[in-house]
């Protein structure tokens, strides 16, 4: 069947609200590769939106989920709990930055591990009110949407939205935004809002997913631990998309001194199968009572294995290493072609979390009509990219960080040529 019929069925069958960029259909992927059911071959820059490090079907990682299916595929941890769920919390507990200890939670999805991480900050706070940050990306769910600063297309239609949750700007040069104007934000929203007091959690992403790949200044997020310490906030950082390797650390708040309370992670923890995490502060995960935290899939034992193989992986195959060759080579890429692009505005990213923006030549003006333009022609020759930012004039690059030196080359030269097109 083509994919122009397998398109109509979707149509048919599924709602617009789950929008999807590829007019194709996938049949089979390995590492940085799709081939979709007419048989075309695409790069994959784009890693299922940042879950793919280790690739697609990583051979480890597809072993040890086969290792474990051939004993048992789920009990429900909270029923009749299982080992590698212990092992799993104790590695991440362990390489999470921080010395203080700590305690993990497991989870499905990235947005269960920001909605828990909200409970555990409101249990063991006893207060109710959250502060984010404009650009900021943390979920679907209700009190994800909330947290989100983003409205179209994530918080369109959808509301209201649960209370207490307030939005100061996230620090952005290329947009005019300092660390001074981002922490004076905050303390109007206590002038203005809420009391301080009545404040259990300011949460963050160390680089913005959704909102551009814009990278927290260090002296922001001490500024931000130092306002928390003062007013007894609890400190969120989110890792969903920055997370295993993807900056060059294995997280991104390995880059920074001053460290979070709770961290969230989830996408390329396990390589492809559903798994997120929450750590943080073992004083502070204890708040809830039993019972309060958990899920029925929370913790598959599928995921955590493919998990624990996707750490082995990322220690065996030198992948922060890796991660940064692979993103210093794409950045030098961006920056040579800036005489032959005039668009290009800016070249960020820790590691291999990298972007490029586009405004209108000689202005500060945000193109979104080039971005699409770009990843369009991209498309066409077989690369897959995606766009990202509050204007849609960004493109992010979560390529696999285990991709063949052939096959990343390859993919260099098509995007120059989709970028001069």
């Amino acid at each position: 069947m083509s994919n122009q019929e397998w398109m109509q069925r979707k149509a048919d069958a599924t709602p617009r609200g789950v929008g999807v960029m590829c007019s194709f259909f996938a049949e089979r992927a390995k590492n940085a590769e799709i081939w979709d059911t007419e048989g075309k071959r695409y790069i994959d820059f784009a890693g299922g939106i940042g879950v793919l490090n280790t690739g697609h079907l990583h051979n480890q990682v597809q072993a040890a989920v086969q290792e474990q299916l051939s004993r048992f595929s789920h009990t429900c941890y909270q029923v009749v709990p299982y080992e590698s769920y212990i092992r799993l919390a104790e590695k991440l507990n362990q390489l999470t930055p921080g010395s203080h200890a700590k305690k993990t939670a497991l989870f499905s999805t990235g947005a269960e591990a920001v909605e828990n991480a909200i409970k555990v900050a409101r249990a063991a706070t006893g207060r109710s009110g959250v502060i984010a940050f404009g650009g900021g990306f943390h979920g679907r769910t209700m009190m994800g949407m909330a947290l989100t600063g983003k409205v179209l297309p994530y918080k369109a239609g959808f509301g209201p939205f649960p209370g207490e949750i307030y939005h100061a700007p996230y620090p952005n040069a290329l947009h005019g935004v300092s660390v001074a104007d981002s922490i004076h934000g905050i303390e109007k929203l206590f002038k203005y809002d809420i009391d301080p007091k009545r404040v259990a959690a300011i949460i963050f992403e160390p680089v913005q997913g959704e909102g551009g790949f814009y990278v927290a200044p260090a002296e922001w997020i001490a500024q931000l631990r130092k306002l928390c310490d003062e007013h007894g906030i609890l400190l969120i950082a989110d890792e969903v998309q920055s997370g295993f390797a993807r900056t060059g650390k294995l997280l991104a708040m390995h880059h920074y001194k001053d460290q979070a309370d709770l961290i969230t992670m989830a996408k390329s923890l396990a390589g492809g199968f559903p798994l997120s995490a929450l750590t943080g502060r073992a004083e502070i995960m204890d708040a809830p009572a039993p019972g309060g935290l958990g899920g029925t899939y929370a913790g598959s034992p599928l995921a955590i294995a493919a998990a624990l193989a996707v750490i082995d992986v990322i220690e065996q195959e030198k992948l922060l290493d890796r991660a940064n060759h692979l993103g210093n080579s794409l950045k030098e890429k961006l920056h040579s072609l800036k005489d032959a692009v005039p668009q290009i505005a800016e070249v960020r990213g820790l590691g291999a979390m990298v972007a490029v923006e586009f405004n209108q030549p000689g202005t500060h003006e945000p193109d979104a009509a080039f971005t699409k333009k770009v990843q369009d022609k991209a498309l066409e020759s077989g690369l897959i990219l995606l766009t990202c930012g509050v204007y849609g004039n960004v493109l992010r690059f979560l390529f696999p960080l285990t991709i063949e030196d052939a096959v990343f080359a390859e993919a260099l030269s098509k995007l120059e040529a989709a970028l001069k097109a």
